[in-house]
């Protein structure tokens, strides 16, 4: 049985999704141009809920407030954290990993980074962006040197948001810590080409397994 909740983080809306069998919560936060309830969001929670992977999805302010102007990275850290709280005390004692959608992702790395997160083991990545589209840097992740926990980087070998000749060396920069798992052809939305012969179901499955091995094994070896 897979049990929904709406519930409040700090002064926006979030979503719980437990199943009665949950070993694990992921703090699964929005990308910059949609929020908690995506279709992409809604699917990767229903995957990771049938896995025994319960989730917790919030709005940034922004989004709540139906923004497009996504908000400052110290105010959005501060949503971060705050909805890492909310998800220790509504499910105490399941283990923790954070992270999100792309802005989602990066801002937990962001929060992170400045003070580790209460009880987090590791952060889950789904699709780094690692640069705007057609300006190939690597310096929105020169934070990710001063995260001390584990990583894993769920990227589309497509993502126009992390060029993987900047991407790779990032990740080997970081050594044991970072886990990088490449979804062929995928974009930054993950979605594949037809001529690939995979359905947006198969795509979704690879990410959930992907999410559940590492972060299992996380828990299992006590990271």
């Amino acid at each position: 049985m897979i049990a929904s909740a709406d519930v409040r983080v700090d002064d926006v809306s979030g979503l719980l999704l437990r199943p009665t069998d949950a070993r694990l919560l992921y703090v699964l936060a929005h990308g910059a141009g949609a929020g908690m309830r995506h279709p992409f969001l809604e699917a990767i929670s229903q995957r990771l809920a049938e896995q025994g992977i319960a989730t917790l999805r919030y709005q940034f302010r922004y989004m709540e407030q139906r923004s497009r102007r996504p908000d400052p990275p110290a105010v959005a850290a501060a949503t971060v954290r705050a909805a890492v709280v909310e998800a220790a005390r509504l499910a105490p004692g399941l283990p923790l990993v954070a992270g999100g959608k792309s802005f989602g992702g990066r801002m937990t790395s962001t929060a992170q980074s400045e003070e580790p997160l209460p009880g987090v083991r590791g952060l889950v990545f789904l699709g780094f962006p690692l640069h705007p589209p057609g300006r190939p840097d690597d310096k929105r992740a020169e934070h990710l040197a001063r995260v001390t926990i584990p990583m894993l980087f769920l990227q589309g070998t497509r993502d126009e948001f992390a060029d993987l000749a900047l991407l790779r060396p990032v990740v080997q920069r970081l050594g044991d810590r970072a886990t990088l798992h490449l979804v062929e052809g995928g974009d930054h939305s993950f979605k594949v080409p037809k001529k690939s012969g995979r359905t947006e179901g198969d795509v979704m499955g690879e990410l959930a397994r992907a999410i559940v091995t590492w972060s299992l094994k996380l828990v299992e070896d006590g990271g």
